[in-house]
């Protein structure tokens, strides 16, 4: 039974219940958990080591990562975008395919999978275009105005790679992963082995991460099935880069740090590449542990509901971020928000301000929700009547 056919009549009692019966049956519920850990994980790690340091009359932005590096760790932990672009891989070969069956083309396709990830993106554009305008109007420091719209949006780099992706998933679906992380391998050896350009280290742009989304489409093809490629994933890419960081110098953390001569995110090295295979690995592992978990209703309508504003969500987090930071600043300077995080104690003001970032996000969530639904449901929704009971939404793959 699919969420177009339940009725009100037919769907269990309670919301949760609602939105369990309303899944179909064959979907693949830890696909969705592992979308919404990834987008969990850049979240809080956006809100953990991005700091906004009130200097004068300006605010600058500062990591605590470059203070204390012995947090690297938290880096291991929170840095997902390797899963996100293995659950893309796989979700955009398997709805490629199917399409195809249905006699839908390429291009319509095409249409409709980036209509969801670009539609948040025209509210976002809007309302900082207003916002630096009216700070550079009032006299706002340059370095405030371009620190504030450089954080805000920085989740478009993301989006981008992942369309240009998505739109080659074609020629995509039976590549092998070790063919673009040989082109990482060989990227790296000539910037810090032979002294090439940075710049060719942006070819890793796009190579870099299609060697999560190539193994999504692995797993589309049932190549990634047994427990024991999960297991060589996450030992041997936890291998690997334990070995690049100790014995051939790239960074511990897996996020850029301000100041640091190299990053292992902009662009993507070969340590970073490693690690996302690690994660990749135990995200392959954890798959049928999360089928069990999504079974609870309550597990499930979390995770659903989660997906269903996932762009919004991700869009927005930042925005949340300086929004609360800059009505702190009435305040005046305050620990956790606008001090240098240089010790423990700002990392414990930090945890503190986090449930903060959290009700600022749902507001701007509810707020902009609607802009990521597709334009005819957003009409349907405004013009017919309320019903007495809600049936569970439906969860795009």
């Amino acid at each position: 039974m699919t969420a177009a056919t339940v009725t009100e009549a037919t769907a269990p009692p309670g919301l949760c219940a609602r939105i369990d019966a309303s899944t179909p049956a064959g979907r693949d519920r830890a696909v969705d958990a592992l979308r919404a850990a990834a987008i969990l994980g850049v979240v809080l790690g956006h809100w953990l080591v991005t700091a906004l340091v009130a200097d004068g009359g300006a605010l600058r932005a500062a990591s605590p990562l470059g203070e204390l590096p012995q947090l690297a760790p938290v880096s291991w932990i929170l840095q997902t975008l390797a899963v996100f672009f293995l659950v893309g891989g796989h979700v955009a070969t398997r709805g490629h395919a199917s399409a195809r069956a249905r006699g839908t083309s390429y291009l319509r396709w095409l249409r409709i999978r980036l209509s969801r990830l670009f539609r948040p993106v025209g509210a976002l554009l809007t309302l900082w275009t207003a916002i630096a305008a009216l700070l550079l109007l009032t006299g706002a420091e340059q370095t405030t105005v371009h620190t504030l719209v450089k954080l805000a949006l920085s989740p478009l780099w993301f989006l981008l790679v992942f369309a240009v992706l998505t739109a080659a998933t074609p020629l995509l679906a039976r590549l092998h992963p070790l063919w673009p992380l040989a082109v990482v391998l060989h990227v790296d050896l000539l910037r810090f082995g032979l002294d090439a350009p940075d710049g060719l280290g942006w070819i890793n742009l796009a190579a870099g991460w299609l060697v999560p989304y190539t193994l999504g489409a692995a797993w589309t093809r049932g190549e990634l099935e047994h427990p024991r490629a999960g297991v060589l994933l996450l030992v041997g890419g936890t291998a690997a880069t334990a070995a690049l960081v100790a014995f051939a110098g790239y960074p511990a953390s897996m996020v850029g740090v301000p100041g640091a001569e190299v990053s292992n995110l902009d662009p993507p090295t070969l340590a970073a590449v490693t690690f996302g295979l690690a994660q990749c690995g135990l995200a392959l592992l954890l798959r049928e542990p999360l089928r069990r978990v999504m079974r609870r209703p309550v597990a499930w309508a979390a995770v659903a509901t989660a997906n269903l504003s996932a762009m919004t969500v991700f869009l927005w987090h930042q925005t949340a971020l300086m929004a609360t930071t800059a009505t702190g600043l009435f305040a005046g300077r305050l620990p956790g928000l606008h001090t240098r995080p240089d010790g423990l104690d700002w990392v414990a003001a930090r945890l503190a301000w986090l449930p903060v970032f959290a009700l600022v996000l749902a507001g701007s969530w509810a707020v902009f929700r609607t802009w990521e639904l597709p334009r005819r449901t957003r009409t349907v929704r405004a013009h017919r009547p309320r019903p007495s009971r809600t049936p569970g939404p439906k969860v795009d793959a």
